[in-house]
Formats: structure tokens, sequence, C-alpha cells
């Protein structure tokens, strides 16, 4: 039981899926309460009825931000940031503008991630920026690492889990090594075993957001 719970406490219960209904985030939210995870995640849309569902529960609140995608504008972002935390997220996870990168437009992601951790802390809240960690190269990954952390974000994300993306624990071990004790990591995309989420941990990762919480701590 204490490996049980030990393991829930890395998990953001995630339902980010298209054809989520309202009643599927209920179920999210009971399932998150009742086996004690971190966190859930949920589309934006979802904010105040999940945030109603954990009133009392200790357990945060989560939401994305430019997602999946990324590319759309910086005030766009900085609007749905503002929303979120208005309406009583926790956290919001952030995609990067990954077009603008690989166009080698740094200031832009300089810019967006700024105002996006301006946000954050005027709320109080958390911020999580999503690199795309299988859209590069190690370089760039470590590139991206330093821009965020010296932006001062909570946490670096791996992926959206989008597009067949995955978390790999080599992603997870360059961003433990980029962000030192300055932030932290959260591995994402395609983890749905016990053994997963073990080697993630293992590799550095903080927080696992994963659709499979309630399968992965009852796995044996």
């Amino acid at each position: 039981m204490e490996t049980e719970v030990h393991l829930a406490s890395y998990i953001e219960h995630t339902n980010l899926k298209q054809t989520a209904s309202e009643a599927d985030i209920e179920r999210l939210c009971r399932e998150a309460r009742e086996w004690g995870f971190a966190a859930v995640c949920v589309a934006p849309y979802f904010v105040e009825r999940a945030k109603r569902e954990l009133e009392g529960s200790g357990v945060e609140l989560c939401t994305v931000i430019g997602f999946p995608l990324g590319y759309t504008y910086a005030e766009v972002k900085v609007a749905e940031a503002e929303r979120a935390f208005s309406l009583g997220a926790d956290h919001i996870d952030v995609v990067i503008n990954v077009s603008a990168a690989k166009s080698g437009h740094w200031q832009v992601i300089e810019g967006e991630v700024g105002a996006l951790v301006d946000v954050a802390r005027a709320h109080q809240g958390i911020i999580k920026v999503i690199l795309e960690t299988s859209r590069w190269e190690e370089a760039d990954i470590r590139k991206l690492c330093r821009i965020c952390v010296d932006l001062g974000v909570d946490y670096l994300k791996t992926s959206t889990g989008f597009d067949g993306q995955r978390a790999t624990v080599e992603a997870v071990r360059v961003l433990r090594s980029c962000a030192g004790e300055a932030a932290k990591v959260k591995a994402a995309g395609g983890i749905r075993t016990r053994e997963d989420a073990l080697k993630m941990i293992e590799a550095g990762a903080n927080r696992i957001g994963t659709s499979s919480g309630v399968a992965i701590i009852r796995a044996v």
C-alpha cells in the first residue's frame, strides 16, 4: 500500500480527449479523489466543472494552453491562461510554438514563455512548458530548456502525447539534467503501465501525466 500511495502522488490523472464528456470528467475527478492522485488535467472547457468536483479534496487542477499544436498567437495563450486561472486552475501546461523555434525565432519563445510565467506568478499558479521532445535533437532540447529555466518556469514537460508522441526515459534524463534545482520535470505521452511510470520517476520525473492512472496503481 505504501508503494501505491507514493506512486499516486506523482500522477496527474488526465483526460484531454476531444470526445470527453462532462460525465467522463466527473469520473476522472472521482477517481483522483479515491486514489489520491496529485492532480487532474482537463481541457479548458472543463476547468469550472472539475474545480467543483475536486473541492475540498486536496487534488490539484491542471489545464492546457495552446494545446496541442502550440502555434497560436502568444496573446491568445496569455488570454487562455488568464481565463484558466480565474476559473480555478492551479497549473497550466503550455505548448511552445514549435514552428517559431524550428524557424530559429527564439525570441518568440522567450516572449511567450516570459509572458505566461508572469501570468502564473500573478495568480500564484504553476506553469509547465511542453517542449515536444520527440521533435528535437538533444542540443535543441537543451537550448529550449535553458530559455525556460532562465525565465522561471516551474516544470519542463516532455510531450503532449498527441500525434503518436511519447515520453522517453532519455528525454526525461535530458530535462532533469537541464532543470537542475531550478525546475521540476513532468513526463507525459504514452505512459500506460506501472513499469513505464516507475522508469520515468527513476529517470528524474517529478510528475507523471497519464490517462491510465487507475490501471497503473492497480497493477501488481
